[in-house]
């Protein structure tokens, strides 16, 4: 079965600093028919204003990923990253995918520092395998050509292929296709996918997508991308 949300029937709030779009429910957007997925429970696409941002605020026993569209992200948190001495910067920008497990608790912020431009960025929340777990921070680049015409691993609970390691029963790709690009991939029936289309155009098994439309499959066997138009896409792979 293959159930498809479009872009307008998210939840949308407009802050004025934050302009944001709600996959799911979250805040003050709540629809009882749209949860989440599996155990993907937050999908926000975010548009931070120049000079703003999410203040310090406490997260515990969610994995929480950050993929930078355009501009940068600065991030700092009680482990130290984005600090002075810190083990990471904490600036993500296009092409990085940020992993932070909040665990037994963590507090974090997250801003704009560009004085001209904003920053947008998708915010994903999994829910983890196991409670309680220390916190931990992970932050890797993927370039565009190892993305492009092919669905790349970008997260995954062993770290495969260089991916980031989550504390989730998921697994996240990312893709770029355009013009006669196409990629294939099997999908385990039992599980459920979920595809996300982050900018574009793009045709998953037949259905045709534009910027912020998303697919659920449940059931199927078999994911096929192709007819791409500058499209940017995620793909989970998640627990039922």
């Amino acid at each position: 079965m293959i159930t498809l949300r479009k872009s307008s029937e998210r939840g949308h709030a407009d802050h004025g600093w934050l302009n944001s779009f709600h996959s799911f429910s979250f805040a003050d957007y709540r629809d009882p028919a749209h949860m989440g997925v599996g155990n993907l429970r937050v999908i926000n696409e975010d548009r931070i204003a120049p000079g703003t941002g999410f203040g310090t605020h406490g997260h515990r026993d969610m994995e929480i990923l950050s993929y930078v569209l355009d501009g940068a992200l600065a991030h700092t948190d009680s482990m130290g990253n984005g600090q002075a001495g810190g083990a990471n910067s904490g600036v993500i920008v296009p092409g990085d995918l940020q992993r932070m497990s909040a665990g037994t608790g963590v507090m974090h912020s997250e801003s704009n520092h560009a004085r001209d431009r904003s920053t947008h960025f998708l915010q994903i929340w999994l829910l983890p395998n196991q409670r309680g777990i220390a916190p931990s921070y992970e932050q890797k680049h993927f370039d565009a050509a190892a993305k492009r015409g092919r669905l790349a691993l970008v997260a995954s609970p062993d770290g495969r292929d260089g991916s980031v390691t989550i504390h989730a029963a998921a697994s996240l790709r990312a893709g770029l296709f355009n013009g006669d690009e196409r990629a294939q991939l099997a999908l385990d029936a039992t599980r459920l996918a979920y595809v996300h289309l982050v900018g574009g155009q793009l045709r998953v098994n037949d259905r045709q997508l534009s910027a912020g439309d998303a697919l659920t499959l449940a059931g199927e066997t078999t994911l096929v991308l192709e007819g791409g138009q500058d499209a940017e896409v995620l793909v989970f792979d998640l627990e039922p």
